[in-house]
């Protein structure tokens, strides 16, 4: 049953039970997501007038409530003609109180006095934000706490709940004359909502089955029972009866058996009561130390079940390696929220960027009207935004996510005047987080480590003088200019030089340069000029196709320099649509900056978000050790054998799908057809590709039994992705959803694998269900 609008015409007695079913609906919701009764929620399903904020003139009083399904926001639009709109909280990025977007900044920046009423809604992707004000800050706060507890609790939720959630969900809309009752039709309907065609016999017969009062309709009890019927998984039932040998449930032992002989976990018969003692639900078997099949479902679909290792979950890496042992999560032009001609600039991509975990962000700076420099794409369409509002949203969401160090890699092309504002904007608005001095009283001789460094942002740019400067307030060079940036270098290549203009080089504030500690930006010229003539703390940045040929032709001597040395790699200019290169051959050879734009959803992007998702989501990976190593002779490319070399064979086997989401939702009669494919990336000898039939008209529970045998023989460099897509036999198939997982986060066993979308957002009730197995070769 759905109560979001009411239909146009009702009598009193049918407005009345209308009104009690949503009552209804709403307590059921309520329950499943622990917010049974909560003030918060019921001020939310109330709702009330708020003002929605466009521009300085565009302000308008929409009504908005939270539905009955806890989980979509209705919008009331007072237009004649024009449909009220929805929008669903697994949308939702973020909830912000006060004025903390760029629109409401600049919509009300004339009436400072309505700060604390105003909040809006971040939506993920590229949707725009939704500002609103409320009447009162006490009624704001309410909104912005509502929301954010709804959210969190629905983010709470496991995989079987999630499920659980969305099959009710779909039954309700069903549910056409929301009776609380399912005509034959109706359970039809249901059926293609839930992404699975029948033939008209199969449904006759699965209704009659579960219409035991014979009355022509399900309700009740009956329903509850065909909601059994639809759920119920065979392949778990195989799994659990092999090794139920105890009065037909898993005693203890048998619970032990199974986690060390599938799961292959090193436990004891305490963490099997552990687990009896969370997951299992009936209290007779929990007193007999027993696991039912409810229990062994649960379990499954919880932290302790999912394909990726819990203990990668936190912070588990030692931080005090130098800087340079890391991979850092990095941005490429971190303003652009389109492409890099004329799509906008903007601080919400900064603090998008932050809150994925991103450590390394771009700022291109240019000279702009009344002093105040601006960061864009020069020479491009794309819009401006003040360099002195990104230092704001960077000091404000640089370590929300992640206390770990944030670098600003500047690309300077401003004027010595707007250089000396940059630098004011620096230390007025990022105070003791950003570092002006090395640590230590002495001249370092290498990189802290991010533990050190926690908290504290760094400068990456250029700088007139060496390091040691820091440390002598006389040792200073008669110097005043230096050269460009390679990548600014690079997208002039082509360009006539200005009358005169014979060099690159560019002047520079004192006030900036001394800003730039561990991370000065120099030219590359070969690696024996950099290891001979460079401090540890100067660095280069390299266009993607010249880091390739390196990462190709050069590989060990690539590694090597990244062991001294940090080094950026960034996207070839030609790169319009603000597209991504392949980062996995970069990782290869050590480079740690492997700047991506963010904002692009892609597989590089999806790589980029696996390598990143242990340790925290840190931002900060640390490298293998013979990346590491002084003597390491490791070469991706040309493999030998050495430590890095720990031959596996990985044993896949794609078992099934649950609850996949529909593609085509404009369609109500489309099905998916699904595939998985797996894939693996990492050091060319283990880059590989399989993948399953499709299986027509079933998306809700679809089952392959397929295996797949790949050999790995550098696993701590390897990354394994499920990509699960819908079939078609006349255009590119569809995406579905996917998930990547570094290969050494992996567990075996049987496992659920969680979906993402193409952005990287969970898919809170789809997910597959494979057996991984992995051994040495």
């Amino acid at each position: 049953m759905s109560c979001g609008r009411k239909p146009r015409k009702r009598t009193k007695s049918q407005e009345f039970i209308y009104q009690e079913q949503c009552k209804n609906v709403a307590h059921e919701n309520g329950i499943r997501i622990g917010l049974q009764g909560d003030p918060d929620l019921q001020f939310l399903l109330r709702g009330g007038d708020l003002v929605k904020v466009k521009s300085n003139k565009w302000r308008k009083t929409r009504f908005f409530r939270l539905s009955e399904d806890c989980k979509t926001v209705w919008q009331q639009t007072n237009k004649k003609f024009k449909k009220d709109s929805s929008f669903s909280l697994e949308d939702i990025d973020s909830v912000r109180y006060g004025r903390q977007t760029e629109g409401m900044l600049k919509y009300t920046d004339s009436d400072s006095s309505v700060e604390d009423r105003c909040f809006s809604i971040v939506f993920k992707g590229r949707r725009s934000n939704l500002d609103l004000m409320a009447s009162s800050k006490e009624e704001a706060q309410r909104w912005v706490n509502g929301l954010e507890k709804v959210i969190n609790s629905m983010d709470n939720l496991n995989r079987l709940q999630n499920s659980e959630h969305w099959i009710y969900d779909c039954m309700r809309k069903a549910d056409k004359n929301a009776d609380n009752q399912m005509s034959l039709k109706e359970l039809k309907h249901f059926l293609r909502h839930i992404n699975i065609v029948v033939d008209d016999d199969y449904a006759e017969m699965l209704f009659k089955q579960c219409d035991t009062s014979n009355s022509g309709t399900l309700e009740g009890s009956e329903i509850k029972n065909f909601y059994n019927m639809l759920t119920h998984r065979q392949e778990v039932d195989v799994i659990y009866g092999k090794y139920a040998h105890t009065n037909g449930q898993m005693s203890s032992s048998d619970l032990l058996n199974f986690l060390q002989n599938e799961q292959r976990e090193p436990v004891s018969l305490d963490y099997a009561h552990k687990l009896i003692d969370t997951f299992e639900v009936d209290e007779i078997a929990k007193v007999n130390k027993h696991m039912s099949k409810d229990g062994f479902l649960i379990y499954l679909n919880h932290e302790e079940g999912s394909i990726f290792n819990p203990a990668h979950k936190a912070v588990y890496q030692d931080m005090r390696q130098p800087l340079n042992h890391y991979f850092i999560s990095s941005s490429h032009n971190t303003y652009l929220m389109e492409d890099q001609l004329k799509g906008p600039s903007s601080t919400e991509a900064y603090i998008k960027a932050l809150s994925k975990g991103c450590r390394c962000v771009e700022l291109d700076c240019w000279d702009g009207e009344n002093g105040e420099p601006v960061i864009y794409h020069g020479h491009t369409l794309t819009s401006k935004v003040l360099f002195k509002d990104v230092i704001k949203a960077i000091k404000e969401y640089a370590f929300k996510t992640s206390q770990y160090p944030v670098i600003l890699s500047l690309e300077n092309h401003c004027t010595i005047a707007q250089q000396n504002i940059m630098a004011h904007h620096l230390t007025s608005i990022l105070g003791s987080a950003l570092l002006t001095q090395p640590l230590g009283r002495n001249m370092p001789t290498a990189f802290p480590g991010p533990e050190e460094l926690k908290g504290r942002i760094l400068i990456k740019g250029k700088r007139l003088n060496k390091l040691d400067a820091a440390f002598n307030n006389n040792a200073t060079e008669d110097v005043d200019s230096v050269s460009e940036e390679d990548e600014a270098a690079e997208l002039k290549e082509g360009e006539p030089k200005p009358k005169g203009k014979t060099s690159n080089k560019i002047k520079l504030a004192k006030e900036l340069s001394d800003l730039v500690i561990y991370c000065k930006s120099v030219h590359f010229s070969n690696f024996d000029q950099s290891r001979d003539n460079q401090a540890f703390y100067e660095m280069a940045s390299f266009k993607e196709t010249k880091a390739m040929n390196l990462a190709e032709s050069s590989a060990t001597g690539f590694i090597h320099h990244n062991m001294d040395k940090l080094s950026r790699i960034y996207p070839a200019g030609s790169r319009t649509n603000s597209s991504n290169y392949n980062p996995v051959p970069l990782w290869n050879a050590g480079c740690q900056i492997v700047a991506l734009n963010f904002q692009t959803p892609c597989k590089e992007m999806d790589l980029n978000q696996a390598r990143f998702l242990p340790n925290g989501k840190c931002g900060y990976i640390l490298k293998p050790e013979f990346l590491r190593h002084p003597d390491s002779q490791f070469d991706p490319v040309k493999l030998s054998v050495g430590p890095w070399l720990k031959k596996k064979t990985l044993h896949i086997m794609i078992i099934s799908a649950q609850q996949l989401p529909k593609i085509n939702k404009d369609n109500k009669r489309s099905i998916v057809d699904p595939l998985v494919r797996v894939e693996i990336y990492g050091v060319p000898d283990d880059n590989a590709s399989k993948q399953t039939h499709h299986i027509e008209d079933n998306g809700f529970n679809p089952m392959w039994n397929i295996k797949f045998q790949f050999t790995v023989h550098v696993p701590d460099l390897a990354l394994v992705r499920f990509v699960v897509e819908d079939h078609d036999v006349a255009t590119q198939n569809d995406l579905v959803g996917l998930y990547t997982i570094p290969f050494t986060s992996m567990q075996n066993g049987y496992r659920h694998v969680p979906l993402l979308t193409k952005r990287g957002s969970l898919i809170p009730s789809a997910g597959l269900f494979v057996h991984i197995m992995v051994i040495d070769a």
